[in-house]
């Protein structure tokens, strides 16, 4: 994965967190874990290293980086725009509070910037 493509799928998690985007195609096993993929999201424990992606995450395509990164922005000032008490349904994980949310972000972006060195 590229540094662009990180972003893109970044921004893409992020689009389906903030409900812009559908999330498609979702495996029945990941559907039938969801409660479990779910604890694992808003724990502290970082993510495994090589944890699998959901299929429409993955990027195979070239990204421009500016673009994407100029997307992910977006997205992260949108959730900060959302309200602090409204809780927003996840397509795999549920209900998710404001904290869980903004949380599983954060821990998502850390994950990959850890991975490029940032």
């Amino acid at each position: 994965m590229t540094a662009a493509q990180m972003l893109a799928h970044c921004a893409e998690v992020q689009e389906v967190g903030n409900g812009s985007r559908k999330l498609e195609g979702t495996p029945f096993l990941v559907r039938l874990f969801g409660p479990l993929i779910r604890r694992m999201v808003v724990s502290e424990k970082p993510y495994p290293r090589d944890a699998r992606t959901h299929p429409q995450y993955e990027q195979r395509e070239p990204r421009d980086f500016e673009r994407e990164k100029a997307r992910l922005l977006v997205q992260l000032t949108a959730f900060r725009a959302t309200e602090q008490e409204s809780p927003a349904r996840h397509p795999i994980f549920g209900v998710l509070s404001h904290e869980e949310r903004g949380w599983a972000a954060y821990k998502h972006l850390d994950h990959h910037l850890r991975q490029f060195g940032v």
